[in-house]
């Protein structure tokens, strides 16, 4: 069981503890180092920078993700710390002043359930802080210095009454790994990922048109998890989300009559009727459920 201790600025922090988002993009301007210091469910914090030597909160991991700034923008809004996309380039600029070109990519540590500490509860740095860190350092959370920092963290969830399910996601381990709840951003950029960056349907991988559909749709409980999503061409996404067209259990494409009948066209759509979808994710666990694809099919397609 690990814990990571991420560095951040001031201004992110201020922001973000400001308007306590169900989920935040912790990202990174370099796009060139992976981060893999922790798996899914365990706990990110946050470290000021100097003069303020403070843990002031953290997050559940979800995922990494090279992702162009204007996904991320679109994905996690002002979740990413800052108030528009014109003020995330120029904050990325800040960072790394080189031309990287109009939509440069970088690193995002996305992490759910964020939880904020109240000054009196700031956590001093570890003793073993390095000095000449500029990312973080990761710690074993069951010995030494990382479990005493564990228990500081629990302590200090322990006095607020508004962390109640946060502080039961950091005692239960177990439960992290499977409770973690998704935000709109981490289930678009799971999804894209999933799928290899290529549109379920019709293979195509431009980034900037593909979306991160529900099959069984958000505002009928619909969650964010992988096995209720796909990703989808936006034309495609618009004519599943109508009901015009559905995928079966069996992973098959099936287009609706009403697209010819009700616009006297369609023909470049019919071209996949009965067709196999051409992107799956590869592990099964994340591929669409039946449960789902059997409510789009009898409570959204018209065939």
């Amino acid at each position: 069981m690990r814990l990571y201790v991420g560095l951040t600025d001031s201004d992110w922090y201020r922001r973000l503890s400001a308007c306590q988002p169900d989920e935040v993009n912790f990202w990174r301007p370099g796009g060139a180092q992976r981060f893999s210091s922790l798996s899914k469910g365990e706990l990110f914090l946050f470290k000021l920078k100097a003069p303020y030597n403070f843990i002031v909160g953290g997050g559940f991991f979800v995922s990494f993700s090279f992702l162009p700034v204007s996904l991320a923008w679109d994905s996690f809004g002002e979740k990413n710390g800052v108030d528009s996309l014109q003020s995330f380039h120029a904050r990325i600029r800040k960072y790394q002043p080189e031309d990287r070109g109009p939509d440069p990519q970088i690193g995002n540590i996305i992490l759910t359930q964020p939880f904020w500490f109240d000054r009196d509860s700031w956590i001093p740095a570890p003793a073993d802080w390095p000095k000449s860190t500029v990312q973080g350092k990761s710690y074993d959370a069951l010995e030494g210095r990382g479990y005493d920092l564990y228990a500081q963290v629990t302590a200090a969830l322990a006095q607020s009454p508004t962390h109640t399910a946060v502080r039961e996601l950091v005692s239960g381990y177990d439960q992290r790994l499977t409770n973690v709840r998704l935000g709109q951003g981490a289930f678009r950029v799971l999804v894209t990922e999933a799928y290899g960056r290529r549109c379920a349907i019709t293979g195509e991988n431009t980034l900037p048109v593909l979306e991160a559909a529900h099959i069984k749709p958000y505002s009928t409980d619909g969650p964010h998890e992988l096995e209720n999503g796909m990703l989808l061409r936006s034309d495609m996404h618009k004519l599943f989300d109508l009901g015009l067209l559905t995928v079966t259990p069996e992973l098959r494409i099936e287009v609706s009559s009403q697209i010819k009948e009700q616009y006297a066209n369609g023909k470049r759509y019919y071209e996949y009727q009965g067709s196999e979808l051409r992107s799956v994710p590869a592990s099964l666990l994340d591929r669409p459920s039946k449960e789902f694809l059997d409510y789009h099919n009898q409570n959204v397609f018209r065939p």
